[in-house]
């Protein structure tokens, strides 16, 4: 890691082995033979690391791991991430199981239940993570395991601010509104878990970036929330900037809204404007849309994208045009 870089940390408290399966059709009460599929290592915390490795930026990625299947998610992970850390406990790691089914089109996702994360445990993971922070970013984000308490992120925050790092929360529910109120640097809620955090709809995308603005008025210091077929909007208390990803054959949605959040601190870590943030997020996002499965973007194809990605500043320019057909 650049001596110059601050570093960058993500917690999965409950990570999983990603199986994806590719196949003509679901139908009940009988088998169904897969075209291909796919085994990677998954959790939110843990896409957000391989998005950094795709992007060149080494991050700490930690973990709680257990059983044959944490065994696995370590050899999964090892090409992967660029450095894991993990806490071994009893139990076993999660599957997660995608089917992209072909006629009609449609994905189902199936979520597995993880392990109990004892006291000691967690403690552990919590000391893990502040360590490696040091005056960095911590990135938190994914689902709560049995036995950890909804306030267990907002707890994060105030022990990373009093460090001096920065924290970034991709969560949802009760977990994400207690974090709002620790003032997290940055949060990114899809347009249905800002409905939730502040009880109302919001029906258009001013009305999005209002709401997004009235959080940031809470202590946030930036809220990017995706908007499916309208983009995404990035919002601080002075500036909102909304930005439409490029057109891409839509493969999987899995892994994008993660791929989003890696490149956003990516971005604020090396101090790109936000116009470059939510250009280089939109365009990550976009790229793992367009791979298979639980696959991540490809860097390759990000001069592309990031090329017919549209960014404009709310205040000073009409919303710009096109259609973007993800949800992340």
């Amino acid at each position: 890691m650049a001596l110059d870089m601050p570093p960058i940390v993500t917690l999965t408290l409950n990570p999983c082995v990603d199986v994806s399966y590719d196949i003509d059709r679901l139908i009940e009460d009988q088998k169904v033979h897969a075209n291909a599929n796919r085994f990677d290592p998954g959790g939110n915390g843990i896409n957000v690391a391989r998005a950094l490795k795709r992007l060149q930026r080494p991050a700490h990625a930690c973990a709680v791991l257990g059983g044959e299947i944490g065994a696995l998610f370590t050899r999964l992970a090892a090409p992967q991430v660029e450095q894991l850390h993990d806490v071994r406990i009893d139990g076993e790691t999660r599957i997660n199981v995608t089917l992209q089914q072909q006629q009609p089109r449609a994905q189902f996702e199936v979520s597995g239940i993880g392990p109990t994360l004892n006291a000691s445990a967690l403690q552990q993971v919590t000391d893990m993570v502040l360590r490696l922070a040091g005056n960095g970013y911590a990135v938190l984000t994914g689902s709560r395991m049995p036995g950890v308490p909804t306030d267990y992120y907002a707890e994060m925050v105030n022990a990373l601010r009093r460090q001096g790092a920065r924290t970034v929360i991709d969560a949802q529910g009760e977990m994400l509104a207690q974090a709002v109120a620790a003032r997290p640097f940055l949060i990114k809620p899809n347009r249905a878990e800002l409905e939730q955090l502040i009880q109302r709809r919001l029906d258009n995308p001013r009305a999005v970036v209002e709401a997004a603005q009235a959080v940031c008025d809470q202590g946030v210091e930036w809220v990017c929330v995706s908007l499916g077929a309208d983009g995404a909007v990035l919002v601080s208390e002075e500036q909102a900037v909304l930005g439409v990803a490029p057109h891409v054959k839509v493969a999987s949605t899995v892994g994008a809204g993660d791929s989003m959040v890696g490149a956003l601190v990516h971005a604020f870590s090396r101090g790109d404007t936000p116009e470059d943030a939510l250009r280089l997020a939109l365009a990550c996002g976009s790229g793992t849309a367009a791979q298979p499965g639980t696959e991540l973007f490809d860097p390759r194809a990000l001069p592309d994208l990031l090329s017919r990605t549209q960014v404009s500043n709310w205040q000073d320019e009409s919303p710009p045009q096109g259609r973007s057909r993800l949800q992340m």
